[in-house]
């Protein structure tokens, strides 16, 4: 109980102050630097902080918005995987836009403390972004969703009309034979803006996505640049994918992902 109540301590500590130096955490809590190490790597390991040089940011869950928590916790290892191979595809120095989806929201920790410009439409994201001095944020305006905490109707994409990004990194509810599908209307018109405000759109999206679908349609599936997967996906729909000419990212789960979800 008492490692746990520092580690609750702690977090609340780098929750507050967006990020926080080690020297300050161990002051506050009255222990060793190696002890505070120690305590921020089970932090890491549960997605709620990321170290960098000199100390760590906060990464968990916006408190905000339970339904934007709740979905998180959906799929987690395979959103994990996922995130990690998009991630991987944004370059220091360049500007990415990242809708609001629990999949971006991934993204988005991977990238927090990289010198980029990131754009978005998602309070969480933006209140994730905004802790770190290396990231250049703009907040897309516009009517607010309740449950999500995501901007999207006319003003928003009038904002959108505006930028240019080299990648546009969205998450989707389902994809099938005739493209990529959302739930939400006016959340599907916002991420069309998104799409054409890019150089390379890229679509996230976990294996349980595929051969569903959904109210409003996004796009085809021969009109982004890249699709990112799990590599549960099965072989009928990476066959399907690489046909159309788009670039089939498959992110490996990993042993430790594969223990945590069983």
């Amino acid at each position: 109980m008492v490692v746990q109540g520092r580690r609750d301590q702690l977090l609340e500590l780098i929750r507050t102050r967006g990020f926080a130096a080690l020297p300050d955490l161990a002051g506050a809590v009255s222990v060793s630097e190696s002890t505070i190490r120690r305590d921020l790597e089970y932090l890491e390991e549960l997605g709620q902080a990321q170290r960098t040089h000199g100390g760590v940011f906060y990464t968990g869950e916006s408190p905000e918005f339970p339904h934007f928590r709740d979905r998180q916790q959906t799929h987690w290892d395979k959103k994990r995987a996922i995130a990690s191979a998009a991630a991987a595809l944004v370059e220091d120095g360049e500007t990415v836009l990242l809708d609001g989806g629990s999949t971006t929201y991934e993204v988005a920790r991977l990238l927090l403390g990289r010198p980029l410009q990131v754009v978005t439409n998602s309070m969480p994201v933006a209140n994730l972004m905004a802790s770190s001095a290396d990231c250049d944020l703009v907040l897309i305006g516009g009517n607010v969703h309740f449950r999500t905490g995501v901007t999207m109707g006319p003003f928003a994409n009038a904002m959108l009309r505006d930028l240019n990004v080299r990648h546009t990194i969205l998450s989707v509810a389902a994809v099938n034979q005739r493209g990529f599908f959302n739930s939400n209307i006016l959340q599907v018109e916002t991420q069309r803006a998104m799409l054409a405000a890019c150089d390379e759109p890229v679509i996230v999206a976990d294996s349980t996505k595929f051969g569903s679908s959904s109210l409003s349609r996004l796009c085809g599936l021969d009109e982004v640049s890249r699709l990112v997967v799990d590599a549960e996906i099965t072989s009928r729909w990476t066959d399907q994918i690489e046909q159309t000419g788009v670039q089939l990212h498959i992110a490996p789960l990993n042993a430790e992902q594969n223990k945590e979800s069983a």
